[in-house]
């Protein structure tokens, strides 16, 4: 083979990275890789022509898709027909224990933004997937020990690969990195998928950050292919898509098409969804710009658009559509408990009012208020896939009236987006993607956000409600503020500069992860 591994070898790496596993790799790259450099230069072409005054809409080349009333995705494969509550995380060890046991209906393995893509971790997590699918895993500290529950229905592993545009630096054929994508889901698919057709479920996976049917297609393909290289029916691998960039919204239908024998539905990924909305129009002043993030709600126009929309194209279809994120962990301050969970009460109540099947929590102890909420809309039934919502009538119009969104921009939410991206990045560069912030599980959505809104305001001249003009030097200063406010401010050095790279860059960086990633060896 042509393939190479480059990174260090480790205690049992040899069960993850088999020579079936590495063709599979060697075989998705030489057929596939050309067609994903093609797509991501795609994005940077759609981009220029909105800098230039074009508009995101529905594809007039694929309204006959949209308007054919007969297709229909497949039916829900075993594991996935009761989605009502879904915990995230990445694939650390006690992670995928305590998602495991939480009592939700599914565990979002995560390999993308809740996880530093080291090597270790790379291989480690799905090391960690296979001792949970063989109920070999368990984890001690000196404090705790953790196990799988016996004898308990455990959640359905769908596992995150990262999003086509992340490379793979420790594996290369002929010399070259390959996909970061396809490494995640080869390396789960050859170890795990027969394992888990064997338990009665099957391979499944989120699949994060498409911005085009196009995409959705080039994942089929893949699916198509490593089903056929190992032996295994068709149909076998069922995926769901985060609708999480703002192009992908205008194609919701058509990315459920391209995958409809693999389709598993649609999630609303709100965070990434309004990073995606600076970084789509970055070059168009005022008229995209949003407020202070945390005042950015799933009810302002927008958002309320987007999500009526998903709820509709999914059950239009059959699909499930599953709701976003509610990042609340539970806090030693009773005040701040009530809060939060009255947040999200309130947040599950009108997702589930909407007709969403299922919703997303980062805690396990968040995961009881979710299943309440939802118990009492669903009752015995396993989802509301019935619920058509045929008044919803979603217009372009209104998906791109962002101008609307209430709110200011104020030297609090400055901070907090400064705060917030430079304790994130500290422990991504550490090796930990998912870390709890002012009682916040935040993953690399938050810090993209928070760092894509400081580039915008600044881009932009904004003035904060304390009459200052956003500049670089007022960014870095209050970034220094804000670190010498937090305990062991040494420890945030690297942190500052990474995040001074692409908060104050001259030319918008499309993924912060991606200089992030160029850190490591």
């Amino acid at each position: 083979m042509a393939i190479e591994v480059i990174g260090t070898k480790g205690d049992r790496y040899d069960e993850i990275l088999t020579e079936r596993a590495l063709g599979l790799i060697e075989r998705l790259h030489r057929e596939y890789d050309d067609r994903r450099q093609a797509l991501l230069d795609r994005r940077t072409g759609r981009i220029a022509a909105i800098s230039g005054g074009a508009s995101l809409g529905f594809l007039p080349e694929t309204k006959d898709i949209r308007e054919d009333p007969e297709w229909r995705v497949a039916p829900a494969a075993p594991g996935l027909v009761d989605r009502r509550v879904e915990i995230t995380g990445p694939t650390d060890r006690k992670m995928t224990i305590n998602a495991l046991n939480s009592g939700a209906k599914v565990w979002l393995a995560d390999q993308e933004d809740a996880n530093t893509p080291t090597w270790e971790n790379v291989v480690g997590g799905q090391l960690n997937l296979l001792d949970a699918i063989t109920r070999q895993i368990d984890f001690s500290t000196d404090a705790k020990s953790y196990a799988l529950k016996p004898d308990a229905e455990l959640a359905t592993i769908v596992v995150r690969p990262r999003g086509w545009h992340l490379p793979e630096k420790h594996i290369l054929v002929d010399g070259q990195p390959v996909s970061g994508s396809l490494v995640d889901f080869a390396l789960y698919f050859v170890a795990c998928g027969q394992l888990q057709l064997d338990r009665g479920q099957g391979p499944y996976f989120y699949l994060p950050k498409m911005e085009s049917h196009l995409e959705a297609r080039l994942w089929n393909d893949v699916f198509v292919t490593a089903q056929e290289a190992l032996g295994i029916p068709r149909g076998t691998i069922r995926a769901t898509v985060l609708i999480e960039t703002y192009p992908a919204a205008f194609e919701m239908e058509e990315i459920l098409y391209e995958l409809r024998e693999h389709s598993a539905g649609l999630n609303a990924g709100r965070w990434d969804y309004m990073f995606s909305v600076i970084k789509t129009h970055r070059d168009r002043g005022a008229e995209f710009q949003l407020p202070d993030r945390n005042s950015v709600t799933m009810t302002v126009p927008f958002m309320r658009a987007y999500t009526e929309l998903l709820v509709r194209t999914c059950h239009k279809r059959g699909a499930h559509a599953i709701g976003g994120m509610a990042a609340f962990i539970p806090s030693k301050d009773p005040a701040v408990n009530e809060q939060a969970f009255a947040k999200v009460q309130a947040d599950k109540t009108r997702e589930a009012g909407d007709g969403f099947d299922g919703s997303w929590v980062a805690h396990p102890g968040m995961v009881e208020t979710c299943r309440a909420v939802f118990d009492a809309v669903l009752g015995d039934n396993p989802n509301q896939v019935t619920k058509l919502r045929e008044d919803v009538e979603v217009t372009a119009e209104q998906l791109l009236n962002v101008a609307a969104t209430p709110g200011e921009v104020t030297e609090a939410g400055l901070r907090n987006n400064i705060s917030v991206a430079l304790q994130y990045l500290a422990a991504w560069l550490e090796g930990t993607g998912a870390v709890g912030i002012f009682n916040l599980m935040e993953d690399a959505a938050t810090a993209e956000i928070s760092r894509s809104q400081i580039w915008q305001w600044r881009k932009n001249g904004v003035v904060l409600d304390t009459g200052d003009t956003i500049t670089t030097d007022l960014v870095e200063r209050l970034a220094d503020e804000e670190i010498n406010a937090l305990p062991e401010s040494l420890r945030y050095q690297s942190a500052r500069a990474l995040f001074l790279e692409v908060a104050l860059a001259d030319e918008y960086v499309d993924f912060l992860t991606l200089p992030a990633y160029d850190r490591f060896a």
